[in-house]
């Protein structure tokens, strides 16, 4: 069965993404296949930074508190100053896309490096533009990929937390209809 399918949820700040992650945790949502992605850039009255020691990783600035907590339980973090989009703290598997895509120089016309990852697994070129613009906004996105099954319980759980949208990618769907077509 494919693990590449993805719901994607659009929340206008950290605070109601931070609900859907604590949503999602409470159903007994795998945190390993849980991504978000955002800006950090508030600098008034706060130090903002980032590093990582054996492991622990932590943040300063506006968002730091929920940043601390979001590296608790998912896999992976980074932070990437991308062109167009600006500094972006990443959490989870996206982390492990971006990288993939950097160090393979994937280029999608258009896309930014974030974007060039998010193509890479199945997001349609509109949806990521849509995405993009979402993130250079100052919104989250949280991103549930996996099964079938696995997504599409991310996306009833996510549903009841009233995101500003919220996708579902089913990736098979689009290798079948290519299939059909060729």
């Amino acid at each position: 069965m494919s693990q590449n399918h993805s719901v994607i949820a659009v929340y206008p700040s950290h605070v109601e993404a931070e609900a859907a992650i604590k949503e999602l945790q409470l159903s007994g949502y795998e945190m390993k296949k849980l991504s978000i992605i955002g800006q950090d850039f508030h600098t008034t009255e706060h130090v903002v930074g980032y590093y990582n020691l054996d492991d622990r990783m932590k943040a300063w600035g506006k968002t730091g508190a929920f940043w601390g907590g979001v590296w608790g339980f998912l896999l992976g973090s980074a932070f990437f100053l991308v062109p167009g989009l600006g500094p972006l703290l990443v959490a989870g598997n996206l982390v492990s896309w971006i990288v993939g895509a950097l160090e393979g120089a994937i280029v999608v016309g258009g896309l930014s490096i974030v974007g060039a990852a998010m193509y890479s697994f199945g997001i349609p070129k509109d949806s990521i533009l849509q995405y993009e613009t979402a993130i250079k906004t100052g919104k989250f996105l949280l991103i549930a990929h996996g099964s079938i099954f696995d997504t599409t319980l991310a996306r009833e759980i996510l549903h009841r937390t009233q995101p500003e949208t919220l996708d579902h990618h089913e990736h098979a769907v689009s290798e079948l209809r290519a299939c059909v077509k060729g």
